[in-house]
Parts: C-alpha cells; sequence; structure tokens
C-alpha cells in the first residue's frame, strides 16, 4: 500500500469543527510516517471529482473529514474500488462513526486509530446500501422523520437544529399515516398504513437515534422498521424510545430483514445518511462487503 493518503475535508462540518480536525489529524498520520494531501473543493461536486481523482491515483487511503453528510460523500468515491475508508468524525450526527466503534469528535484518537490499522494492514469491509447507483451507509429514512427533513430544508429561518425541531412541531401539528407499498425481497407486496419506514444498513441516524438497533453492517441484509399507523398521542409515546432503541418492542412497530427493499408512498421523499434521494418510489438494495474501512 502507498504511503501517501489523502484527507477528505468539510471545513464546516461541525460548526467549523472540520476544518480545525484535519489539522491534528494529518498530524497523527505524519507522525506514523504517512505522507497526506489534502482535497476541499469548492462544492460538493467538485469536491467529489478530486475525491475520485486521488482514488484514480492511488491514494493509499481516503479519510473523511466532517460528519455524515461527508462520510456519505467519500463513499460515492471509494465504494466498490477496494480503497479504503477511514473516518474523522466531526460532524452533527456522526452515525456512521457511531455504527462502527470509532472515536468521534477527537481527531487525534481518530487519526491514531486509522495510521495503527493502515500499517497493520487489517481493513474490514462493510456492507452499504444502494439507490439508483448512490450509496448510503446508515439509515434511509422514509415518512414522518423525511417530512420533517423536508419542511426544515425549507425554512430559511431559525438556522441550525433549531429549525428542525420546529419543523417537527409543525409536521405533528399536520400528522397522519401514509398508504406504503412495500416489497420486501421478492416477497409480496404489503399495502400498510406506516408513520414511517426506516431502511437500516446502520442502526442509527439523527446523531444516535437507534431506528434499526439490530441492523448488522456484515450481514448482507437490511433490517427494516416500520412504525404503524400510530395516533398523534402514540406516536409522542414511542417515538422517544429510539434513542435507546426500545420502540421496536412496542406492538405498533414491526421489524423486517431483507437484501431488496422496494418502497413507494405519495408525497413521500427519502433520504439516506441524512442526504435528499428524491420522491419514492425507490429500490434500495444491501451489497454485501461494498466499501473497506480503516481503524475498526
Amino acid at each position: 500500500m502507498t504511503s501517501e493518503i489523502t484527507l477528505f475535508v468539510n471545513p464546516t462540518a461541525g460548526r467549523g469543527r472540520g476544518a480545525h480536525a484535519a489539522q491534528p489529524a494529518a498530524s497523527a498520520l505524519r507522525a506514523a510516517g504517512f505522507s497526506v494531501r489534502t482535497v476541499l473543493g469548492e462544492n460538493a461536486e467538485d469536491a467529489l471529482t478530486r475525491a475520485r481523482a486521488a482514488v484514480a491515483d492511488g491514494t493509499g487511503a481516503l479519510i473523511a473529514v466532517g460528519g455524515d453528510g461527508m462520510a456519505n460523500l467519500a463513499l460515492q468515491a471509494v465504494a466498490g474500488t477496494g480503497t479504503p475508508l477511514g473516518l474523522v468524525a466531526v460532524g452533527t450526527g456522526n452515525d456512521l462513526a457511531r455504527a462502527l466503534g470509532l472515536p468521534v469528535r477527537d481527531p487525534t484518537a481518530a487519526g491514531l486509530r486509522i495510521a495503527e490499522a493502515l500499517k497493520s494492514g487489517h481493513p474490514r469491509d462493510i456492507d452499504l446500501g444502494q439507490v439508483d447507483g448512490r450509496w448510503f451507509g446508515t439509515v434511509l429514512a422514509s415518512g414522518f422523520d423525511s417530512r420533517v427533513n423536508d419542511r426544515g430544508n425549507r425554512m430559511r429561518w431559525p438556522t441550525g437544529r433549531f429549525k428542525y425541531d420546529l419543523a417537527m412541531l409543525a409536521e405533528l401539528a399536520a400528522f397522519r399515516p401514509f398508504p406504503y407499498r412495500l416489497r420486501l425481497d421478492d416477497g409480496e407486496v404489503r399495502e400498510i398504513d406506516a408513520t414511517l419506514v426506516a431502511i437500516g444498513n446502520g442502526s442509527s441516524y439523527g446523531g444516535g437515534m437507534r431506528i434499526c438497533p439490530g441492523a448488522d453492517l456484515t450481514d448482507g441484509l437490511f433490517d427494516v422498521t416500520v412504525v404503524g399507523d400510530c395516533t398523534r398521542a402514540t406516536l409522542l409515546r414511542v417515538f422517544p424510545r429510539v434513542y435507546k432503541g426500545t420502540h421496536v418492542d412496542h406492538p405498533k412497530v414491526s421489524v423486517y430483514r431483507a437484501a431488496k427493499v422496494e418502497i413507494s408512498a405519495p408525497g413521500i421523499s427519502g433520504y439516506a445518511d441524512g442526504e435528499p434521494l428524491g420522491a419514492l418510489p425507490l429500490l434500495v438494495r444491501c451489497i454485501r462487503g461494498a466499501v473497506r474501512v480503516v481503524g475498526l
């Protein structure tokens, strides 16, 4: 493996933590004997083009510095290539890093862990989800949670996470279950009324909400969590339990496992790793061993 590796940096991640985190991570890697180059990019499209060029040029690893959005962008560059991915998780959510047991908001520790793993030569392959050629590592969300994202993204004020709190209140006021059509693998189409359907390669989204608590990144299967036709009062009782993953014990919640999911519902968008995918219907596949991760 080449000793040159690439830092893929989001300088705005975690309210500016991305730019600061790149320095101690790079220092740790250089101290371990690696040559480090940095990729920024003028925007997401430009950054991805540069990251793909680094992979094509044979970089020893692509290290994403930022949050889940940056990790998702890095996946588009390395999935299926054999180039290892490292994570210096300093964003707001960091759910992929949490699922992998990697350091969170400690760039020096992350840099040291990655350096040790690269030297030992024992990376680990994990599964990814794929939708229309786009990869994701954690959860594809649809339903109540994606409607909150849609509304929050349209709001110009306030800024930060508070606007999503307001968006959630607004969606609760207009709350209703949605008519879904769901097909798991090659089974029969299920027509159900549901509050949300989450397709989990990883276990959590939104900064530690364990919506698919039993998801395994290496089993070749999604965990599909379906929250049924709740009332508003039931949703308010059940949803806080998502932080511990105990919501799956509620009778309105069902969990299925499948390698392929076809999902549709009118007026609903999908979000994967917090990034918008567009309106349903979507065909979602779990691709076993799609990316090599270092630092585990």
